[in-house]
């Protein structure tokens, strides 16, 4: 476990929450930082279990959207503090903040999401705990990916060689249907006990979803 040096303290006002994703309200990572250090704020991590392995904010509690339980997160937030989201880029969070907001006694003022997610807190060069261990690529790009070049080369073989052979991006459609559905993908839990998954198998477990999203 390693973790990147902490920049000095910023000097520059904390900003805050700006409107966007259909009013959800956003705000950058270093006021996000600046509300952690003054204790007025908590703050939630939406990616599924393998992402947050490989990388975190320190501090950062973990409730995946794939399973996100808004009431539970609305309990984690002391009065008078505001509740973060964020996730990998800040889509998923603007997500997690929607359903948040429906939970009754929750304002919309101290419910936000980090603009940009950890990509944007990085790019800041904010310090996050790294464990070298867990795999570089989560277990959900790794379905996206298996899924997608199954699907063009079923496609490719169904126009070059064989109708037939368009039963190869059926399946993985009917297969990402049910995953919809039931909120279960049997690729994902595959996936996720290959070799190169399981330091995080271990401790995180390897329900993940098949969800699209940054």
């Amino acid at each position: 476990m390693t973790s990147s040096t902490a920049p000095s303290p910023s000097t520059t006002p904390v900003m805050g929450p700006s409107r966007h994703q259909s009013d959800i309200a956003e705000v950058p990572p270093k006021a996000v930082q600046d509300w952690l250090r003054a204790g007025t704020a908590v703050l939630i991590d939406v990616r599924e279990p393998d992402e947050h392995a490989r990388e975190r904010i320190e501090g950062a509690q973990l409730l995946p959207l794939s399973r996100f339980d808004a009431q539970a997160a609305s309990t984690l937030a002391k009065p008078g503090q505001r509740i973060v989201l964020h996730c990998r880029g800040g889509k998923r969070s603007a997500d997690a903040c929607r359903l948040l907001m429906h939970v009754p006694g929750i304002s919309a003022m101290n419910v936000v999401s980090m603009a940009g997610g950890i990509e944007a807190w990085k790019s800041a060069l904010l310090p996050v705990a790294l464990d070298t261990r867990a795999p570089r690529i989560s277990v959900m790009r790794q379905v996206q990916l298996i899924i997608g070049v199954c699907v063009l080369v079923g496609s490719a073989l169904a126009y070059f060689v064989h109708p037939a052979f368009m039963g190869i991006p059926a399946f993985f459609g009917a297969g990402l249907t049910f995953a919809g559905a039931s909120g279960t993908c049997a690729l994902a839990t595959i996936v996720g006990k290959l070799p190169w998954n399981r330091t995080i198998a271990a401790t995180c477990g390897t329900g993940a979803s098949c969800a699209i999203g940054s």
